[in-house]
């Protein structure tokens, strides 16, 4: 039985929601549920939403969580935290008070950065719970029509899950209109400037193709085929329109996991130790803490990286070091000004390209390792030679930066309506197996033949995928 009352609850969201305010965060109000177990295996299965729309994905996932948890091989998050308005936030039934408190104190971190970073101002948070909610009832709808059924509709979600994080990562980037794009075209093709033309032949204009679709590279996957596939029915359209919202909506959180974690432990660190905790509980607190924000050997914990970021920024403000003023000047604001405004204004790439410095990489012993034969290795290490290497390493392994971008360019191909996608290659050659699955999947949804150009091995290959299976021929 957990040694604490609704009441006791209550008392300390108050406390901490008023010493959020004299630091400054700005938050949507706070929701709190208290739930067992089994239910925040059920949230973490389904993104944490209380409405969401069935699939058997989902049911796979609870069912591997709660074994991992039923075993001890993995624990639960001590809370989650939807970006909502209100946001809604899950406690553990089972947290001690002590845990409880600094699980507030850290959601309102997670509200504040949900409210103020730039990558959240297009999700419409005040509509989150209500949109799921309507996309859940519109896909049992589709479940449960005679003419549809689950079947027919598992198999398009199979395929929209697989290829949803294809779409536009820099939502802050307005994408541009049909016309702006042709403008765009029309102004590329004019020859430039010549002051000489008087005695140069003159260049021969070839007028862009303005019919050509897409007109530009498009790397909404999803949105569209759901434009311009001809063989699919308006419900499977709405599939895909679905699945592609619901990643717009979790593409934020990817790109600012590190920012908003370590932003989330700096201010339940600095919360929790303006509240004056009897000793007991702050006794407690520095083990949960600790436990949280603690480096793990031989991987990243965002909450230790972005913890340790935030408070060098700090520092770097209000004490910088005479090298650091020898280098960048003299700060012209002060250290909390600083975080604040890298808050708003910054993802994890910017974040750790700007602040992540030689001496913090150093500090927290950042290493690259490779995988030689049936072992690890140790590549590189953050000295003076190679900590630039293990930077640029870590910048391609955050975030949206994991996941391979693939862009449409032409929608007719061979004037036979085969879609022709190209992989932009960063140096990171694709998994056959990964590679083979998602032409099944855009030739599914497409209906026709698709191409994918990208380079193997260090050679242009472009691979097909028809009714006869995936096939490859070298460029």
């Amino acid at each position: 039985m957990s040694s604490w009352s609704i009441q006791d609850l209550e008392y300390w969201d108050a406390r901490i929601r008023e010493k959020a305010g004299e630091f400054g965060l700005s938050c949507f109000p706070q929701e709190f549920e208290i739930c067992n177990h089994e239910q925040m295996l059920g949230y973490m299965a389904y993104h944490g939403m209380p409405a969401h729309y069935p699939h058997w994905s989902f049911g796979k996932s609870y069912e591997k969580l709660k074994t991992l948890y039923d075993y001890g091989v993995s624990g639960l998050p001590y809370e989650m935290v939807i970006n909502a308005d209100p946001a809604l936030a899950y406690l553990m039934r089972g947290n001690s008070l002590c845990l409880q408190i600094l699980t507030v104190a850290h959601v309102y971190g997670h509200n504040d950065f949900f409210r103020n970073n730039f990558m959240f101002r297009d999700t419409r948070p005040e509509l989150t719970l209500g949109r799921f909610k309507l996309r859940a009832d519109r896909v049992r709808g589709y479940v449960e029509h005679p003419s549809i059924g689950l079947q027919a509709v598992e198999e398009i979600l199979d395929a929209a899950h697989a290829l949803s994080l294809q779409c536009r990562r820099h939502t802050a980037i307005r994408k541009l209109t049909h016309e702006e794009q042709q403008a765009r075209a029309l102004d590329a093709a004019e020859p430039p400037h010549d002051p000489f033309e008087r005695i140069h032949r003159p260049v021969e204009h070839r007028a862009p193709d303005l019919d050509r679709v897409p007109l530009e590279p498009e790397e909404d996957l999803l949105l569209f085929i759901a434009e311009h596939s001809p063989y699919l029915a308006d419900w499977q359209k709405d599939l895909l329109h679905i699945v592609h919202e619901e990643a717009r909506h979790s593409i934020p959180q990817i790109d600012t996991k590190i920012m908003n974690e370590g932003w989330a432990s700096y201010w339940h660190h600095k919360i929790m130790n303006s509240l004056d905790l009897p000793e007991e509980l702050h006794l407690e607190f520095l083990v949960h803490h600790n436990q949280v924000i603690r480096a793990h050997p031989g991987g990243l914990n965002p909450y230790y990286i972005g913890f340790r970021l935030w408070h060098d920024i700090r520092r770097r403000y209000d004490e910088p070091t005479e090298a650091e003023i020898e280098a960048h000047g003299t700060p012209d604001k002060s250290g909390m000004e600083k975080i604040f405004e890298v808050r708003e204004t910054d993802r994890d790439v910017s974040f750790l390209r700007r602040f992540l410095t030689a001496d913090l990489m150093r500090d927290m012993d950042l290493f690259e390792y490779a995988k030689k034969g049936d072992r690890f290795v140790v590549s590189n290490v953050s000295d003076e030679e190679h900590w630039r290497e293990v930077k640029e390493t870590l910048l391609r392994n955050i975030g949206m930066n994991t996941v391979p971008v693939i862009r449409i360019l032409d929608a007719d191909h061979d004037h036979n309506r085969t879609l022709y996608t190209r992989h932009e290659h960063d140096g990171r050659d694709l998994q056959y197996g990964s590679l083979e699955k998602t032409l099944r999947y855009l030739h599914r949804l497409w209906g026709r033949r698709v191409l994918l150009e990208t380079v193997m091995q260090g050679k242009s290959t472009t691979f097909s995928c028809d009714e006869d299976g995936v096939g490859r021929s070298a460029g």
